[in-house]
């Protein structure tokens, strides 16, 4: 199993980043997906799930109404579309296919 996370990066308060994971080696289309993070100091939250077609999307309640999960069965890839960034979404952010984890990937909002 191995996902590859990208997208992440510096951004400035109340920008946009778009993080992509591809995943590969399971059976990706009838796994519910999601992207948590992990702020330093703090245990690792949810911040978005969807199910495996897609109808089904949860978010958590920091991020909620500025980002967007998405998903293409097709390719193997989910997104999360982020959008108003503040400084304290700055965390290692993880895609995830229950048990299975990415390595993560580095967002931080600074100006």
């Amino acid at each position: 199993v191995q996902f590859v996370e990208s997208g992440g990066g510096l951004v400035q308060p109340g920008g946009s980043l778009r993080l992509s994971c591809a995943a590969s080696g399971f059976a990706f289309n009838v796994y519910i997906m999601s992207w948590y993070r992990q702020r330093p100091g703090e245990e690792r939250k949810l911040v978005a799930s969807i199910s495996p077609s897609g109808d089904r999307i949860n978010y958590g309640d920091s991020v909620q109404g500025r980002v967007s999960i998405s998903r293409d069965n097709t390719k193997n890839m989910i997104y999360l579309q982020m959008n108003g960034l503040k400084n304290e979404d700055t965390a290692v952010y993880y895609c995830a296919g229950l048990p299975y984890w990415g390595q993560g990937i580095q967002v931080t909002v600074s100006s």
